[in-house]
C-alpha cells in the first residue's frame, strides 16, 4: 500500500517585510560620483576606485584617523624585552615533604 500524497497548500506571501530597493548616488571625498542600487539613501565614501592607490598606481598613504601613527607607536612600544616572572622564587610554603611533616608537629 502506497500512502496518498496530498498537495501542500501555498504559503502566504508577505510583501511588506522586504526593504525598498532604491537607485542611489554614491559620492566619494575626491568628488567622483556613481549610481548604484541600495536599500539605504544616498551616502558618501572616503575612497573609491578613482582615487585609491591600488587602482591609480600612485604611491601614497591613505591615512584615516591617524591609523598609521597609531600602528607605528605600537611597533615602537613592542620593541622592548618582556620580563618573565620568577615562579620558583615566588612560591610560599613548604618546599619538601620533610618541611610539610615538620610543620604538622
Amino acid at each position: 500500500m502506497v500512502p496518498s500524497l496530498q498537495p501542500v497548500p501555498p504559503r502566504p506571501t508577505f510583501p511588506s517585510i522586504h526593504p525598498k530597493y532604491n537607485q542611489i548616488t554614491v559620492t566619494c571625498s575626491c568628488g567622483a560620483q556613481f549610481a548604484t542600487g541600495s536599500t539605504k539613501a544616498d551616502f558618501s565614501v572616503d575612497i573609491c576606485a578613482k582615487c585609491h592607490p591600488f587602482f591609480t598606481g600612485e604611491m601614497r598613504f591613505v591615512d584615516q584617523l591617524g591609523r598609521v601613527e597609531k600602528f607605528q607607536a605600537k611597533q615602537k612600544a613592542a620593541t622592548g624585552k618582556k620580563v618573565k616572572k620568577d615562579r620558583k622564587g615566588s612560591q610560599t610554603g613548604p618546599q619538601t615533604l620533610t618541611d610539610i611533616r615538620a610543620n604538622q608537629k
